[in-house]
Formats: C-alpha cells, sequence, structure tokens
C-alpha cells in the first residue's frame, strides 16, 4: 500500500481565493494527501505540490463560469477540478460525474464531510447518463483525454448554448486547432484558448472553452456513435 504523505503548508494566496471557506479547501487538501494517496487516486509525487498545481489551479476556473449554472464535472476523479470549484462557488449546481467505484466512494465521502450540499456525485461514463441527467450550462474536465474526444463526451451533456471549460496545458492550442473538424459536428459554433488565475497561480491555467448553439448537434452525434457502437457489437457476436 502507498504511504500516505502530509499536506504542505498553503501559500498565502489560497485563504483570498477560498474565502470562509479556506478550512474545507485545508481538510480537502488532507484527504487528498492521506486517503487520495493511499487509494491510488493521486500519485504521493503530487502531494507536495498539491495547492499551487491541484487545488489553486482549479479553484480559478470559477473565473469563467458564470452565476448561478449547473455544472458537470466529467471524468471528476479525485474531485478535480468539481471539489475546488464547489468550495469558492456555492451559487453552482454541481454534478461530479465518475465512473470508477473507488473514485466515487471517496467522492461521497468528501461532499459529507465538507458539506457541499450543492454537489452531486454520479457514477458512470458521460454516454451512460446521456438523457437520464437535466442538461447543464457547463460541463468541466481536467486530464481526462485529448479534447476532440473529450468534447465528444462532454459537449453532448449541454444545454442550448451551453459551454464545456477543460483545463489544459501548453498543448492547449494545438489540441484545439486539431479538433475543429469533430468540434464542429458536433454543434460547437465558438472555441477559444484562455488564461485563469493571473497573480494566483504561476502560471495561469489554461482553459479551453467550447460553446454550442441553440441547437447543439452532440446529442444526435453521441446517438449515431451509441448505435453504431452496438451493431459492432452484434455484428462481432454473430
Amino acid at each position: 500500500m502507498t504511504e500516505a504523505a502530509e499536506l504542505p503548508p498553503a501559500p498565502q494566496q489560497a485563504e483570498a481565493v477560498f474565502g470562509d471557506r479556506f478550512p474545507e479547501a485545508v481538510r480537502y487538501g488532507e484527504l487528498l494527501a492521506d486517503a487520495g494517496v493511499r487509494r491510488g487516486l493521486i500519485g504521493p509525487r503530487e502531494v507536495p505540490r498539491l495547492w499551487e498545481r491541484h487545488l489553486l489551479n482549479c479553484a480559478v476556473l470559477s473565473e469563467a463560469v458564470p452565476e448561478g449554472v449547473s455544472v458537470c464535472d466529467v471524468g471528476s476523479g479525485a474531485g478535480l477540478p468539481g471539489i475546488p470549484l464547489a468550495l469558492v462557488r456555492p451559487d453552482l449546481r454541481i454534478t461530479l460525474l465518475e465512473p470508477l467505484l473507488r473514485r466515487t466512494n471517496f467522492l461521497e465521502e468528501v461532499v459529507e464531510l465538507l458539506g457541499l450540499d450543492h454537489v452531486m456525485v454520479v457514477r458512470g461514463r458521460a454516454e451512460e447518463v446521456l438523457g437520464k441527467l437535466p442538461p447543464v450550462h457547463v460541463v468541466t474536465a481536467r486530464a481526462v483525454a485529448p479534447l476532440d474526444r473529450l468534447a465528444g463526451w462532454g459537449v453532448p451533456l449541454l444545454r442550448p448554448y451551453g459551454e464545456m471549460l477543460a483545463l489544459k496545458g501548453d498543448t492547449a492550442e494545438e489540441e484545439l486547432k486539431g479538433a475543429r473538424a469533430a468540434l464542429s459536428k458536433l454543434g460547437v459554433v465558438e472555441s477559444s484558448v484562455f488564461h485563469v488565475g493571473e497573480g494566483v497561480v504561476d502560471p495561469p491555467s489554461t482553459v479551453v472553452r467550447v460553446e454550442v448553439g441553440e441547437s447543439p448537434g452532440g446529442v444526435r452525434f453521441a446517438a449515431k456513435r451509441a448505435k453504431a457502437a452496438r451493431t459492432g457489437r452484434a455484428r462481432r457476436r454473430r
């Protein structure tokens, strides 16, 4: 079993970012450093940089999320970016979507312990919950998949005029360029790369935004893909 480590002291800017939920942010960081490491949800080498690379890096995404909207965090994993976002934005209605049981168990424990009444944990893949969960205003994701594949999962969950916000690294511009054809099929009308967290995290967090119009094509595209997959499985069984 991997040994847990101790959460490093919080940088000065953390208190300003999390405000009155700073104690809960510390508790969440401690859980990541302890149970998160022991259960294999994060690597032990990530513990020394939990604040800058994970907690603050995700919390500053709040700068890009409109007030009072519904959010689905796809492939939430250990709760990044969904949990930090929930701590700084109690006005949001957040669903943490994650297919693996050991991760959803952890997420449910965190949500209960931190008293995040505006957060719901759902076990499943994006394509499995399509049509079962209400469409959302915003889909978030971090370190889940390349943009073209991620959009195929996240965009169909959006309501008209919704947007997907994906935290990405240095390859964001390149990924967006390579994904434009796939995004077009999904009904994406606008896409861009921008930064959040100036003066809070160094370097600032890079975000890819993709926006859909009045009639997003993602649901139809996902339905066709699911039908093709079912047909393929049926043929292989013959």
